[in-house]
């Protein structure tokens, strides 16, 4: 009997991570358009919107790019989220960027079309009934890296771009970022020397927005020391920064695959008290 009931409990979360995986593979977006022309490909964003969309002018906005080392990665890793957080009353936007992988790029490509995106959703806030004052960047691991890259580096931009549109955001939600690409880091044998201005660890974060951080214990890419040193730099500067750890946990835990979802729903609360606490909905 225990052995049956064990066996069932392995079929049913082999069935379960199945079906998550195509969720977050294969959602239905509400809208989706280019907002960039490559070289290598045109980048889309691709949007779910609150109910009554179209009945107000002025909704908050929740940017998500996803993970995968600016080498590779889905568009619908944080599609869970977007869903979650368009029925509490935010527009979600996910955005596509250039990879090693697809396009043969670096992550210096990565972060210049992650600017451009905010650019680009700036400008057209109009077009997607969005205040522009209240848009929150958030991302996993590299797409982590690129949410707070947004606030806080100010070089590699597009030469393509209106510059005259900043790409400052009013809140950062991070999961396992890569903050620190540094020697001690991640990422600096593709950087080198660039990470000085490239790295969000080693930038000015005098003024900058409010900033959750959600990382596991065990995560052997994103050391909690690293995280510890970039929250007090924060606090430091004036700034507020909260640190969430999650025990025993390794890299990517927040992922809807992992744990029958466990640490989604969780991610995804404290996400939301976050925004709450901010007014955001």
């Amino acid at each position: 009997m225990g052995n049956t009931t064990k066996s069932g409990a392995v079929l049913l979360f082999v069935a379960l991570f199945a079906v998550m995986q195509i969720r977050a593979q294969s959602f239905t977006y509400d809208r989706e358009e280019f907002y960039k022309k490559t070289p290598q490909r045109a980048l889309k964003i691709s949007f779910v919107y609150p109910g009554k969309w179209k009945e107000r002018t002025d909704w908050p906005l929740v940017v998500f790019f996803h993970g995968g080392g600016w080498n590779s990665g889905k568009i619908g890793q944080f599609a869970p989220y977007a869903e979650y957080f368009a029925e509490k009353g935010m527009v979600c936007a996910l955005v596509q960027y250039r990879l090693k992988k697809t396009d043969g790029t670096d992550p210096i490509a990565s972060l210049m079309d992650a600017k451009s995106a905010i650019r680009y959703l700036k400008t057209n806030s109009a077009k997607y009934r969005i205040d522009p004052e209240k848009i929150v960047a958030s991302g996993g691991s590299a797409g982590g890296h690129l949410a707070a890259a947004v606030e806080l580096v100010k070089d590699f931009n597009d030469v393509g771009d209106d510059l005259s549109v900043n790409t400052r955001v009013a809140a950062l939600v991070l999961f396992n970022p890569v903050v620190d690409n540094g020697p001690d880091g991640y990422g600096y044998e593709r950087l080198g020397e660039r990470y000085r201005k490239f790295s969000p660890f080693h930038q000015d974060k005098k003024g900058m927005a409010d900033v959750l951080v959600m990382v596991g214990t065990k995560d052997k890419l994103i050391p909690v020391k690293t995280m510890e040193d970039f929250c007090n730099d924060i606090e430091n500067s004036g700034g507020n920064c909260t640190l969430v750890l999650y025990e025993g946990e390794g890299h990517g835990f927040f992922n809807i695959a992992r744990k029958n979802g466990r640490y989604f729903r969780e991610t995804r609360d404290e996400m939301e008290k976050f925004l709450r606490e901010r007014k955001f909905f």
